[in-house]
């Protein structure tokens, strides 16, 4: 994955002058008009599960070469990033990896960021580890977790994360989550037709009533190690349609704007569930993403083929207001719009892994 100064234009689709950097402490809205309010934070890039749409073994196997540790953000230097992002309009932080709770005392990391004022700290998991983390990382004031969850049955499941482990094992760790009060817990299940479409209804139906939210995520062709195919896309709508067969659905607002997930609560008041369409519908014109990388790349797009180097300005000992034009800089020249545009060319290049920046 190319690297380039934080100086140059890092997306393909950016203009080639800079844009005028906002004052300090200015909310930055890009080229588009899309303001930055969400900071997602991988903090590690190793997954202990080898899912066949983000680190396929093939791949990503066991003698895989991860990043040295010495080449990882400190939690000191995520914690500054983080402050200069909240100081210019970043409401919501989530911890992402690989698998976030791989990574050593990331609870102390938990408790940094929820210290900082008017911010809503989530993290996304793959479960197995809540049973024996939950309690630290809601005392350390996690809001919410996010858990994956590709299917119920469990010869599936474990075909689906090619790393054995059970069912069983990741709905103790909602099980986990929920009775210390990390809710309401959001179970996201990746759709890959002719793969795991077969326990959409089984996975509604098991959901219901749990007081948690399932959303259904569109197949996308992010990276380039996950073999993505446009035939493997199941659209949301469809899937709607089949849960509405069973369980009869009706819409709903969202929570907030730019949210990506489109809302349907079932007509009996049994819950909700929500469809995260960005193959099929498009939300780019919204979207309030920046990524962090573990080690210290800002990317603008999930679907991105270039990083903006941060690391290296903290370490050769920039001080905030450097950094934060630095930041500045990469937002306002931000055009980006990958799902508007996808066509096979684009699907075809190499973009950031999955695993490498969490999603």
């Amino acid at each position: 994955m190319k690297v380039i100064p934080i100086q140059q234009a890092a997306s393909p689709l950016a203009p080639a002058a800079p844009a005028p950097v906002a004052a300090p402490g200015a909310a930055l809205v890009d080229r588009r008009a899309r303001s930055v309010r969400d900071l997602r934070i991988s903090v590690t890039d190793r997954c202990n599960f080898r899912c066949v749409y983000c680190m396929p073994r093939e791949v990503f196997g066991d003698d895989y070469a991860f990043l040295p540790r010495r080449q990882l953000l400190s939690f000191e230097e995520i914690l500054r990033v983080a402050r200069l992002f909240v100081a210019r309009g970043v409401r919501k932080i989530r911890i992402t990896g690989g698998e976030p709770l791989l990574r050593k005392d990331v609870d102390r990391l938990i408790g940094m960021l929820a210290a900082l004022d008017g911010v809503e700290v989530t993290l996304t998991t793959n479960g197995v580890l809540l049973p024996k983390l939950a309690r630290r990382l809601k005392d350390a004031g996690l809001h919410r977790v996010t858990v994956s969850l590709d299917a119920l049955d469990d010869a599936l499941f474990r075909r689906m994360n090619d790393a054995d482990y059970p069912v069983e094992k990741v709905l103790e760790g909602i099980e986990a989550a929920k009775v210390v009060g990390l809710g309401p817990i959001k179970v996201n299940m990746v759709v890959k037709r002719g793969t795991n479409d077969v326990d959409i209804e089984p996975m509604a139906a098991h959901f219901r009533n749990s007081g948690h939210i399932l959303r259904f995520i569109e197949f996308m062709d992010v990276g380039a190690s996950n073999g993505w195919k446009m035939d493997e896309v199941l659209p949301s709508r469809e899937i709607v349609e089949r849960i509405d067969r069973l369980f009869p659905l009706e819409p709903v607002d969202p929570n907030y704007e730019g949210e990506v997930a489109e809302r349907w609560r079932y007509k009996d008041g049994a819950g909700e569930i929500g469809v995260i369409s960005s193959v099929t519908q498009a939300f780019c014109s919204s979207c309030t993403r920046i990524r962090l990388s573990t080690e210290g790349q800002l990317y603008t797009c999930l679907f991105a083929q270039q990083g903006h180097d941060l690391r290296a300005l903290l370490r050769e000992g920039a001080d905030d207001a450097r950094i934060d034009a630095a930041i500045a800089q990469v937002w306002q020249g931000r055009e980006d719009r990958y799902s508007e545009i996808r066509t096979a060319e684009t699907a075809a290049l190499r973009k950031i892994e999955m695993s490498y920046i969490g999603g």
